[in-house]
């Protein structure tokens, strides 16, 4: 069996009097690539945020290889790699200035070293012509794809995607969901939460659907087809998406 990279063990979360993740279990073992959907508010982003020790639980455990995340500096902590909504580019920096950022301040690789990585990934994500592009200069999608080649720039197991694609508009989102299908091709580990479900049975060998703060089911990507689920709930959800596809 695999190794345990993140093991959640029930965590709960809350904002004010708002329950937001209730008693919650979850593993992500190496090679694992894992689709988290459910409708909005269901406490999908905040549960990715928690495992990758973002934000702090109020109850529970969640330990990185046997070591509890929060000893683990957020700013030391390279071998997880996270890809937000939002962009978050360094506008006065070009893409491989951008890429090659935290290698050199945090990893102290050397200048040389870390354009070579930089200029490695531009090819990887289909960018080494826009190297020298400023981020006002590149598109949605270009911008977030930069963001992916940063975030593998720090050689990270695991890479979390929170719905790196809901500020794109369906050609840019093709774009991103294209390179991460090559990076679980490549064997990397991933934890996204999506709301492309076409996506979700594409590159998923685990699908968890949560709801109201809770895992209700764990699935394969083949059982997440409106013929095939029997719970009500996921039934509604699917019914509903449908609507509008």
């Amino acid at each position: 069996m695999k190794s345990v990279i993140i093991h959640a063990k029930n965590i709960s979360k809350k904002y004010g009097n708002t329950t937001i993740i209730k008693d919650v279990s979850l593993d992500i073992r190496a090679g694992e690539r894992i689709v988290l959907i459910g409708p909005s508010g269901s406490g999908k982003s905040t549960l990715l945020r928690c495992m990758s020790g973002l934000e702090d639980i109020d109850s529970g455990i969640v330990s990185y290889c046997d070591i509890p995340i929060r000893d683990k500096n957020l700013y030391e902590r390279t071998d997880i790699g996270i890809i937000f909504q939002s962009f978050d580019l360094f506008k006065h920096l070009t893409a491989k200035e951008n890429i090659m950022l935290a290698p050199m301040k945090v990893k102290r690789i050397d200048k040389d070293e870390a354009e070579k990585r930089a200029i490695k990934l531009l090819e990887m994500v289909h960018l080494s012509e826009r190297a020298d592009y400023y981020p006002d200069e590149l598109s949605g999608g270009q911008q977030q794809r930069i963001a992916i080649a940063r975030a593998l720039a720090m050689e990270p197991r695991l890479m979390f995607f929170d719905e790196p694609t809901s500020a794109l508009d369906p050609e840019m989102t093709v774009e991103v969901l294209d390179i991460i299908v090559e990076l679980v091709k490549k064997g990397m580990t991933v934890f996204i939460v999506t709301h492309e479900m076409e996506f979700a049975r594409r590159v998923g060998d685990r699908v968890i659907f949560m709801d109201a703060g809770d895992i209700i089911a764990d699935m394969k990507p083949d059982d997440l087809k409106l013929e095939k689920v029997t719970n009500p709930r996921i039934r509604q959800f699917l019914s509903q998406l449908s609507q509008y596809n």
